[in-house]
């Protein structure tokens, strides 16, 4: 069913509840910054579960970088998934899709060092990990996310968005473990159409986010 969120928050307080069945004490919750981190929050606080953040960048089209070709994950990026489907049909090379990929490193390298995170290597082993975004368009960035915390040995992978493009959803079925959505219209176009209110966010709202969920960024330590 289609619907429109208000904001990310309501999203974020409509996805929990839709992810209660999970609530224990090996659950985290990692949000894909910086759109997913509100919708992560509501939900780490419904679980009454920590919460965290999983480094992740897409790879833009040359010339359309809303149009992703891939996505890296990890504290180095060195977690690379490529959409086949877009490289194949533009005709993408690997070295087109290495020099795009570069530039996302770079900005990852940059949001590691300003954000940080509390988790340590190995945090995520025999844990219920739940990674949650604002919404899922082609997937690229959600399937990077699950393959670095896929690295960590988790007991289970949920990907959770409050909507998303049916055939990504599709996609993160099989990927995860489980794949929790509330809404995934066939005329899907863009995440952000279906919120009221769909500000950017700021560097300082990703730090005050996880500061104010006592997860506060301490830059020196690594996470996937």
């Amino acid at each position: 069913m289609d619907q429109r969120f208000p904001d990310r928050r309501a999203a974020g307080r409509a996805l929990a509840r839709a992810l209660r069945h999970l609530a224990g004490p090996d659950v985290i919750v990692l949000g894909l910054p910086r759109g997913g981190l509100p919708v992560a929050d509501e939900v780490a606080r419904e679980l009454k579960a920590p919460l965290d953040i999983v480094l992740v960048r897409k790879i833009g089209m040359p010339g359309n970088p809303e149009l992703a070709l891939g996505a890296i994950a990890g504290p180095e990026g060195r977690t690379q998934i490529v959409n086949g489907e877009v490289v194949n049909l533009y005709g993408i090379d690997a070295a087109t899709v290495e020099a795009q990929a570069a530039p996302a490193r770079a900005e990852l390298a940059r949001r590691r060092a300003l954000w940080g995170t509390r988790l340590q290597p190995g945090a995520l082993k025999d844990k219920v990990v739940i990674l949650v975004d604002d919404g899922i368009a082609t997937g690229a960035t959600m399937a990077a996310a699950v393959a670095a915390v896929r690295a960590d040995t988790p007991r289970r992978v949920v990907v959770a968005a409050p909507v998303a493009a049916p055939d990504a959803l599709d996609w993160m079925a099989r990927l995860a473990d489980e794949a929790v959505c509330l809404s995934a219209p066939f005329d899907f176009s863009a995440v952000g159409e279906h919120y009221i209110d769909f500000p950017q966010l700021g560097d300082e709202e990703v730090r005050a986010i996880l500061a104010a969920s006592g997860s506060e960024p301490a830059p020196r330590e690594r996470a996937p």
